[in-house]
């Protein structure tokens, strides 16, 4: 009898350690993660050479490609977490769908901004309606779109399924931003890894620090960013949802 009162207690207290154990590996993944972003922005800065043609603003092609890299990889959690949460109703793959898009959207902006600045100098302008530019504005504005719909949703388990499948459709913009310049002859955005179109402004000899450099940032940003960003958004909306809970039973009192 008493093994059974214990029972709860027991499981409170393996609960709390395998929280305690996830809470510190996410700490050493984050210190991990700072590290190795430190470590790009040495190699952009510090180790790649300064490029013949654009000068020093040709660096912020290190975070510039990092970046969308890095929302490729977060936006791809959004159609993994929508497609199960579909499958199972588990709330916690709707979370990871949230979270996917709002990590994949900072890190897409991150993108189009570091663009922008580059295309001052480069283009000499800060916008124009090319077709890779225009791709990735409607990207942003479906995945903002994202959540200010689901806000839009009272009921949970209507706003749960609508974005999940928003979600999946979402990526398509994705692929079409990512694909573009591969088959829009008219664009002028450059092509880093490959030939660039014909009409191309502000392609840049690509030497060995240059694509070890990129080659680098890219698998930091699309590999330990994300998942660190995306891990801790989810953490965060657990503690929201717990908060959310305990309020509805003070209400009910």
């Amino acid at each position: 009898m008493s093994a059974v009162q214990n029972l709860p207690l027991q499981t409170a207290e393996v609960s709390g350690s395998e929280t305690h154990i996830r809470t510190r590996i996410l700490q050493g993944l984050t210190v991990i993660t700072v590290v190795l972003v430190a470590i790009g922005v040495y190699l952009a800065l510090g180790y790649a050479p300064t490029e013949a043609a654009q000068g020093e603003v040709q660096r912020l092609f290190y975070l510039h490609l990092a970046a969308f890299a890095g929302a490729f990889i977060a936006f791809s959690a959004t159609v993994v977490g929508g497609v199960i949460y579909l499958r199972t109703r588990a709330v916690k793959w709707d979370t990871l769908a949230l979270a996917g898009v709002e990590v994949g959207l900072v890190l897409a902006l991150i993108n189009l901004i570091t663009g922008m600045v580059w295309a001052r100098p480069i283009w000499n302008t800060w916008w124009t309606w090319d077709p890779r530019l225009t791709s990735e504005a409607i990207m942003i504005l479906t995945y903002a779109a994202y959540l200010m719909l689901r806000n839009g949703i009272e009921n949970p388990e209507q706003r749960r399924r609508f974005a999940s499948v928003y979600g999946i459709l979402a990526m398509t913009t994705v692929l079409a931003t990512l694909l573009i310049t591969r088959i829009r002859p008219d664009t002028i955005h450059p092509v880093v890894i490959g030939p660039s179109p014909q009409n191309a402004e502000g392609g840049f000899e690509m030497t060995q620090r240059i694509s070890t450099t990129i080659g680098i940032n890219s698998a930091i940003w699309s590999i330990f960013v994300p998942i660190t960003l995306i891990w801790w958004r989810i953490r965060l909306e657990n503690m929201a949802e717990r908060v959310r809970a305990l309020k509805a039973q003070v209400i009910e009192r």
